[in-house]
């Protein structure tokens, strides 16, 4: 997921928007990975943040992600996105 900031959509706010968004990036990562079930924990542990792309480098990361979990029913990408879009929002409002 990207974020692109334009300061004339913004305002007088986009400074200061602009330098939580590697803030922004890290909490959606970290939501991320307390999204994802855990059984063996093994999901959460291969689950890195390369750059501003979360990597969940396992081979049953798309069932995983798709519901076939009781502990993550919506997955963890949906969520994540919500939870992002609820924080953009915040540090747009200057809250």
């Amino acid at each position: 997921m990207r974020f692109k900031v334009k300061a004339q959509a913004i305002g007088a706010n986009a400074d200061a928007i602009r330098r939580q968004l590697p803030q922004l990036i890290q909490k959606g990562y970290n939501f991320f990975v307390r999204t994802t079930p855990i059984d063996t924990g093994n999901a959460r542990k291969k689950t890195k943040l390369v750059g501003d792309v979360i990597d969940a480098n396992y081979k049953y990361s798309v069932p995983l992600n798709e519901g076939h979990s009781k502990q993550a029913p919506d997955g963890m990408t949906n969520p994540t996105i919500k939870y992002l879009k609820k924080l953009a929002r915040q540090i747009i409002k200057g809250k």
